[in-house]
């Protein structure tokens, strides 16, 4: 069993925090973190992390004990990620914060390591960053949100496309013109393992994404150590709400992220073995509901 965190609210500094808190975590004193936000674009939550989660969760590491948070990714295509890091305040933010950046966009080669992934759909492999490769812990946040580009869905695992570089070879025009677009997403995931994932779904995207789409108002926060439950979770939310067909449709574990990610071992393989757990009448009141859209992948054996 994994534990999914749920809680229902508006306010995502409360949210953040107290989805941590429900999962009780105590991993990160003394650790150096890297923190992974979802910054493919600028636009507003949940096109990109919103400033106020990234800050709770900053803080939250930090009261945690956490030695030192750098916050390393690349955004685009579009913008430069630095552009993108500037529109949304990210150097300000740390400087007030006390945390680092690393714009993975000008690391150069030194700042990337080849990974050779056995029995994968990616035709050389990929480059994934050193400074999460070599991280003593790693966290990540994602928003909940449809992607309009043949992924689906972009979650905890869709997010991790963000750790594969735009320069050199062309692999960003590999995963989009392949067939196993999102078993190859999932394929990216094997590179490492976050210790913390949190979801903002305050808002969500419930067609189009990843920057632009179909907004409604989700009013839940997810947290958990495990991105298949994560995902999965997600996209019973997303059912919930009403989405696209390509996510509304079959079981939950034969979406082609989540199946991938279960068979490469990446987290739970099955919907009854995640345990939600919340702290309050209406969190457990959604929860209910989530259950029951889970439930109709439990008979069903991966």
């Amino acid at each position: 069993m994994t534990k999914v965190a749920l809680v229902c609210t508006k306010d995502r500094g409360k949210g953040v925090r107290q989805v941590i808190d429900l999962l009780g975590l105590k991993s990160f004193e003394g650790k150096r973190v890297v923190l992974k936000p979802n910054f493919n674009t600028a636009d507003p939550a949940p096109g990109s992390t919103h400033n106020t989660t990234l800050r709770s969760l900053i803080l939250s590491l930090q009261q945690m004990g956490a030695r030192q948070i750098t916050l390393a990714e690349r955004s685009g295509p579009g913008d430069s990620t630095r552009a993108i890091m500037e529109k949304k305040g990210i150097f300000r933010l740390a400087e007030e914060l006390g945390f680092s950046v690393v714009n993975l966009e000008e690391v150069g080669p030194v700042g990337w390591s080849k990974i050779e992934a056995k029995d994968s759909h990616w035709s050389q492999g990929f480059h994934f960053p050193r400074i999460y490769l070599e991280a003593e812990s790693i966290v990540q946040t994602c928003c909940l949100k449809t992607h309009a580009y043949g992924g689906h869905f972009t979650l905890s695992l869709k997010n991790s496309v963000g750790l594969v570089p735009l320069k050199g070879y062309t692999y960003m025009n590999e995963l989009h013109s392949s067939p196993y677009q999102r078993q190859m997403i999932a394929e990216i995931n094997t590179a490492y393992s976050p210790d913390l994932v949190v979801l903002d779904g305050v808002e969500a995207f419930i067609a189009g994404g990843p920057d632009r789409g179909t907004k409604v108002e989700a009013k839940v926060m997810l947290a958990g150590t495990d991105r298949v439950a994560i995902d999965a979770v997600g996209v019973a939310i997303l059912r919930l709400l009403g989405t696209t067909p390509e996510v509304s449709g079959g079981a939950i574990f034969e979406q082609e992220q989540i199946a991938r990610a279960a068979e490469l071992g990446l987290g739970v393989s099955s919907a009854n073995q995640i345990q939600l757990i919340t702290g309050d009448a209406e969190s457990e009141a959604f929860a209910a509901q989530v259950r029951e859209i889970l439930a109709q992948d439990r008979s069903v054996p991966y």
